[in-house]
């Protein structure tokens, strides 16, 4: 029997090219989207959900369950960006950005929960960041929600281990995708004490997201994890630098690693 497969934030980018591969691999995959009826010619079927409404992300659950009978694997995967100057940034946007990349994550799995413990079986897989091992300047606030989204699937996966249910984080580096055009960016003004230093480092991430990996990778890596019989609780998908970075981290006294990303940001 196919595996079904639920792929939060599936209608581009990363969660589209998860979709793709694991309907070639022969999964039942379905995808979500604040606006399926915009989406034309879409490789999969796409439920209304908006992460941030228990009462839409509860109906897509209910859709789900009564065209398939269960629930096999979610991959958490909505999320939106934001940068800024943690002093130019407006709290208001803050918390909106926690509501979809962190409690929007979780009440998606609260939601699928109760169907895998039926089953008693299921797989879970939080799509975090290797921005979230660590606090990145300008980017302060998205390190802050992937590393808290980490934390919780540590804490999740022991209270669900004895429902035969497996929890798992799966960080990617900078991957090809539209994430930029959807991230909140704090405006550069012109009174900024950061002006100049925060328009660098704007640019500089844009490189870094348009040449970054071909998605196709996390696909891959997503496809192994599911067919894992005993899966890690962290998983990396990145570059050889991006994931050595984290090793870094552990080893190195705090100041030595700040100094390196200072460097690396042009500070």
């Amino acid at each position: 029997m196919s595996k079904v497969v639920l792929i939060t934030g599936g209608s581009s980018g990363i969660g589209k090219s998860v979709g793709e591969y694991l309907i070639q691999k022969g999964y039942k995959v379905y995808g979500t989207s604040r606006n399926p009826n915009k989406i034309v010619n879409h490789p999969f079927n796409l439920l209304r959900l908006d992460v941030n409404s228990e009462a839409s992300i509860s109906k897509a659950l209910q859709e789900l369950i009564s065209l398939e009978g269960r629930i096999d694997v979610l991959v958490n995967n909505a999320g939106m960006g934001i940068t800024g100057p943690i002093e130019d940034t407006p709290t208001d946007e803050m918390r909106k950005v926690f509501d979809t990349n962190f409690f929007g994550a979780i009440d998606v799995m609260k939601a699928v929960l109760p169907s895998m413990r039926k089953q008693n079986s299921g797989l879970i897989m939080n799509i975090t960041s290797i921005a979230g091992y660590m606090g990145l300047p300008f980017r302060g606030v998205y390190s802050a929600t992937k590393g808290a989204l980490e934390l919780i699937t540590e804490a999740l996966s022991m209270e669900v281990k004895s429902f035969n249910i497996k929890i798992v984080n799966v960080a990617p580096g900078d991957f090809a995708t539209n994430i930029a055009s959807g991230r909140y960016h704090t405006p550069v003004f012109e009174t900024s004490a950061y002006k100049e230093k925060y328009q660098e480092n704007l640019d500089l991430m844009d490189a870094h997201v348009d040449e970054g990996s071909n998605p196709i990778e996390m696909a891959k890596a997503i496809h192994k994890i599911i067919e894992s019989n005993n899966p890690k609780i962290h998983y990396k998908v990145g570059s050889f630098m991006q994931k050595f970075s984290i090793f870094l981290k552990r080893i190195l006294p705090d100041r030595t690693y700040e100094k390196l990303l200072m460097n690396h940001y042009k500070l």
